[in-house]
């Protein structure tokens, strides 16, 4: 338990870190990428598509020489056909509003909190508040 805990860690760390290098922890960063019309912020797609196309190389490659085995007992989810539903929907689009307004997604805003920036400390707090009414109102913790 102590390694696992030591893994997760250094893996938050290192994406804080990830975030701070490429500057997405810099809620103009986002407000400007998401402006579309205006000083448009390409930077964010190139960080986005890093992202996505690591996990996904990773997670390919793994699956191919581990199968569905993960770290430290666990198991991979399994590969999910329809993976579009009726919660994921409104879902993302609550994510995208929150995100639009107050410039920061959970990762960068966590990050924030080591500068003690006060604005994503009230980002934070709302975000909890979110994830606990989800959790008890449409058991969002419930596959």
């Amino acid at each position: 338990m102590r390694t696992r805990n030591l893994v997760l860690f250094a893996a938050g760390i290192l994406f804080g870190l990830g975030l701070a290098v490429s500057g997405m922890t810099d809620p103009a960063r986002v407000t400007g990428f998401l402006d579309v019309t205006g000083n448009w912020d390409s930077s964010l797609i190139f960080v986005m598509g890093g992202a996505v196309a690591t996990l996904g190389l990773g997670l390919l490659a793994w699956r191919k020489w581990v199968g569905a085995a993960g770290w430290f007992g666990t198991k991979l989810p399994p590969r999910d056909t329809d993976p579009v539903d009726r919660r994921l929907v409104p879902g993302a689009a609550i994510f995208g509003v929150g995100w639009g307004l107050g410039g920061f997604c959970p990762g960068p805003a966590i990050a924030n909190l080591a500068a003690l920036r006060l604005d994503a400390l009230w980002f934070v707090a709302a975000m909890a508040v979110g994830m606990l009414l989800a959790r008890v109102l449409v058991r969002a913790d419930r596959a």
